[in-house]
């Protein structure tokens, strides 16, 4: 039942004594302002991580072949290992590969012309489904396909920088563009989600760049992915493609630097464990800092008992029951807390909401891509302060509940 004249007498004390009851809030509200800061630090850390996987497939194998430097089956180390045409296909085959392509890299920028227009762009030549791999996304168009691979065409899909450079408003499908003398028609047009840089690749058939830049029935690298396959699971798949390439191409198969395999599934899972380790960290440094709020109120509220205690005698005297001052402090203690930690939890809210989070993040020099779009659960953030009010007012009960057990006596002698 709503008690009018409890309820002025506590705001009546609270403007009586109004620095300590001031200092009160704001420990309170500091906590879980720091809280809500800290529980938006982790989760801008981690999406600014996970953002930099949005570039590539994270359930993916990266194949790179190198240098062997373990003697084998009586060849010395040394040698060169090679990727080929035929290794694409029998890869594709080994169960659990999803999506392959290949890659036959063609170094340096090249010199692109469309009409009067000229700019400097790299070329990537690749197989259709490295679309797939690398999280291309077209706008206009189409993609490269298996027709342009099997028929080694001369046809490009470009990315959107690449158009704003050398078409400007002009459609560039169906359009030629000059490659440094090798003239492609413009199929597709991509962007990309993780990265401006992929924006202004050209890609063409692997099978074109082969022909057309000498590069025989090499690949030098090949990217795989595993669908849905758990790390475990990726492993098995990875010693499958090992295992064929070092019987195919005679190298130690423990020997990384002569085949090193990139498990994307493995890799992503380490960072979102090591950032679910880094917010639980946080979020435990955050829930000390209103532990220590606590603190804070439960010795002011012993210093309001202290001060109040002849207050309290007197109210016995006049036959106030031990519940009835009990519930006064009480209730005092609950309103500061409940009060400063809405406040501390609005303004968290509004100083990540703001960007001001962001901003101070990047003032002490943190990457800007490293760092994401933070948020706090509005869930776990309130869950927070109502766990603040609840300890908030335990650490007013038992001050006065032990002041409530003084007899009426001894409360009005002390001084």
């Amino acid at each position: 039942m709503f008690d009018l004249d409890k309820w002025q007498e506590i705001f009546f004390t609270i403007k009586k004594n109004k620095l300590r009851s001031f200092i009160t809030a704001f420990n309170v509200a500091w906590g879980i302002f720091i809280l809500i800061v800290l529980m938006g630090f982790g989760s801008g850390f981690q999406n600014g991580v996970e953002y930099q996987f949005n570039d590539d497939a994270t359930n993916s194998l990266w194949i790179f072949p190198g240098e062997t430097s373990k003697p084998y089956r009586g060849m010395k180390p040394g040698r060169s290992i090679r990727l080929t045409n035929e290794d694409y296909e029998a890869i594709k085959r080994i169960p659990g590969i999803e999506y392959l392509t290949g890659r036959y890299y063609l170094s340096g920028e090249f010199t692109v012309r469309y009409k009067d227009n000229i700019s400097f762009f790299n070329v990537r030549s690749c197989h259709p489904d490295h679309k797939y791999l690398e999280k291309t996304l077209i706008t206009e168009g189409r993609y490269l396909n298996d027709k342009d691979q099997a028929s080694k065409r001369k046809v490009t899909c470009i990315g959107e920088k690449v158009v704003e450079v050398l078409f400007g408003n002009e459609d560039p499908i169906g359009k030629y563009i000059d490659v440094n003398g090798i003239k492609y028609r413009v199929v597709g047009i991509f962007k990309d989600e993780g990265s401006e840089y992929e924006a202004k690749v050209i890609y063409i058939p692997i099978s074109t760049a082969q022909i057309a830049y000498g590069g025989g029935n090499n690949i030098h690298q090949l990217m795989a992915t595993v669908g849905n396959a758990s790390v475990p699971e990726s492993k098995m798949i990875e010693h499958e493609v090992l295992s064929y390439l070092s019987d195919t191409h005679n190298f130690d198969p423990t020997d990384s630097k002569a085949m090193r395999i990139g498990n994307g599934v493995e890799n992503f899972m380490q960072f979102i464990n090591l950032f679910t380790g880094i917010r639980v960290f946080l979020f435990i440094v955050g829930v000390f800092t209103l532990i220590a709020g606590v603190v804070g109120v439960s010795n002011i509220m012993l210093i309001i008992v202290k001060e109040r205690t002849k207050e309290v005698g007197v109210r016995k005297a006049l036959g106030a029951t031990p519940n009835s001052i009990t519930s006064l402090f009480l209730q005092e203690s609950m309103f500061i807390t409940l009060v400063a930690g809405y406040v501390g939890l609005v303004l968290g809210f509004v100083f990540i909401d703001s960007g001001g989070l962001s901003e101070m993040m990047f003032s002490f020099g943190f990457p800007v891509d490293f760092f994401k779009k933070p948020e706090v659960s509005l869930r776990g953030a309130a869950i927070a302060t109502l766990v603040l009010a609840l300890l908030g007012s335990l650490a007013g009960y038992f001050p006065a509940r032990k002041a409530a057990k003084v007899p009426p006596i001894e409360a009005l002698r002390d001084e």
